[in-house]
């Protein structure tokens, strides 16, 4: 069990899916949980929505928490922790998720000895499916890398890589989320030019790749073997198969994974 302050700095899209994972299917009592936010909007969602501790106030989210999420956009990086590197107890594990940001860089901003894991998370979080992959400095002992991965499991799977890999992530897991509402929207698409009604043409697409997924990570089979499983010899499936492969499928998604990366 979890029982540390966590605290957010930005309480954005991700914030705030990682928040609900927390609280709905983490089991955190939201008392845990400070944020703070630029709009008074968002601050007043965030209060409704999760009933946590939210404000304007940085230093007081910083000096508090011992777990604080760096939750705002890259470039605003240096500024956010200039603002509060003199407020963090030194054992604050602080858990970055901007693209990009590396931890040498953000041990540089503090000026000091800092405990940092780098993590690409993702917004299924929202529904405790997230993924959160990580990588810690070496200031982040093995104890406190265990409540750290404790507490990422809180809402989804997790897994720790070497720093070298994290650029590569987003593309897999980070934003990949995208690209799976868009083949949801695509095969619903498709059901209701044949007839079927939306509501349900979304349903049915979406359990079918939500089974799917559980299937490769349940069974441990190869996704090309679970393909064979459903391809029966001059099927209605390899039919579809080889046009998904006409069109070019597979390239399409490892092109749109390298724009992903930058590359």
């Amino acid at each position: 069990m979890v029982n540390e302050q966590i605290g957010f700095i930005g309480c954005g899209k991700m914030a705030q899916a990682i928040i609900n994972g927390m609280i709905q299917y983490g089991g955190l009592n939201p008392s845990q949980i400070h944020a703070s936010a630029v709009s008074e909007e968002t601050i007043d969602y965030v209060k409704d929505q999760f009933e946590i501790d939210v404000a304007r106030g940085n230093k007081r989210v910083a000096s508090e928490s011992d777990l604080l999420f760096l939750a705002v956009k890259p470039h605003t990086y240096p500024n956010v922790i200039e603002e509060i590197r003199k407020h963090i107890n030194p054992n604050t594990i602080i858990i970055t998720i901007a693209i990009g940001v590396r931890l040498k860089d953000i041990e540089l901003a503090f000026g000091k000895e800092t405990k940092i894991v780098r993590t690409m998370p993702n917004t299924p979080s929202l529904v405790g499916e997230g993924m959160t992959v990580y990588s810690p400095n070496e200031h982040v002992t093995d104890e406190e890398l265990k409540l750290v991965h404790d507490l990422f499991t809180l809402y989804g799977k997790a897994d720790q890589v070497d720093e070298k890999l994290m650029d590569a992530i987003p593309a897999i897991s980070g934003s990949s989320p995208a690209y799976g509402y868009m083949f949801i929207e695509a095969l619903a698409d498709g059901a209701v030019k044949q007839g079927i009604p939306r509501e349900k043409a979304y349903q049915y697409a979406s359990q079918a790749i939500l089974g799917a997924a559980k299937m490769v990570l349940e069974t441990g089979k190869h996704p090309g073997e679970l393909k064979d499983d459903v391809c029966t010899p001059g099927g209605a499936t390899i039919k579809a198969v080889d046009a998904l492969e006409q069109n070019g499928f597979r390239g399409a998604v490892i092109q749109a994974m390298d724009k992903c990366s930058g590359k």
